[in-house]
């Protein structure tokens, strides 16, 4: 069935999507009613054309400034680095940390021949050399991978000088992960564990 199967393909593109699972969500839309599915698709269609980046942060937002960035409580004066805007709302989970996010979409990978210019480098040393108040610290918690790793040591580089401090999420979490999977004391022990870089 030349539908179905392309169902099959479109779903396998999910992340964390296998062959089974793939076939298991194509099979659960054609039992489902109607209604069902064509709310599905409207959810998804509704996320594509009102979901954007917050212009100061990068995260995902329905509005021009996210809720964190706009709120008047948040500590302008601490920026927590991540790669990918699930990593927030893991930090958040663990409410240990008051201050400000930037969002770089992806890490440093020259074997994937993904660089500086294609993540959120730029717009994180212009945030920082034009805030006010001035930003003292920079928190970098990318994933502890390769990656990750070298991220954080590009982008410690560059903010020496720039601000006061420059941190590293602690060593709680454990190496090759995703900050995303990782459970919230595990990761609030990491942000209150940080260290100098």
């Amino acid at each position: 069935m030349k539908s179905l199967d392309r169902l099959v393909r479109a779903l396998r593109r999910l992340p964390g999507v296998g062959p089974r699972q793939a076939e298991r969500f194509a099979a659960y839309f054609l039992r489902a009613p109607q209604g069902e599915v064509e709310e599905f698709v409207s959810a998804a269609l509704a996320v594509k054309e009102d979901v954007k980046l917050c212009r100061i942060c990068h995260n995902y937002s329905e509005s021009d400034v996210c809720d964190i960035c706009a709120d008047p409580d948040r500590d302008r004066s601490v920026i927590c680095v991540v790669e990918d805007p699930q990593d927030i709302e893991s930090i958040e989970k663990t409410g240990a940390f008051k201050g400000l996010y930037h969002v770089l979409h992806g890490a440093i990978s020259p074997m994937e021949g993904r660089g500086a210019q294609q993540v959120k480098v730029k717009e994180l040393l212009e945030r920082v050399q034009s805030a006010n108040p001035p930003v003292r610290e920079v928190i970098l918690a990318t994933d502890p991978d390769a990656e990750g790793e070298t991220t954080a040591l590009y982008l410690a580089d560059l903010l020496h000088g720039l601000v006061e401090r420059v941190s590293r999420i602690g060593y709680g979490v454990p190496l090759g992960g995703d900050i995303d999977y990782i459970d919230e004391m595990t990761l609030g022990y990491s942000l209150k564990g940080r260290t100098k870089m």
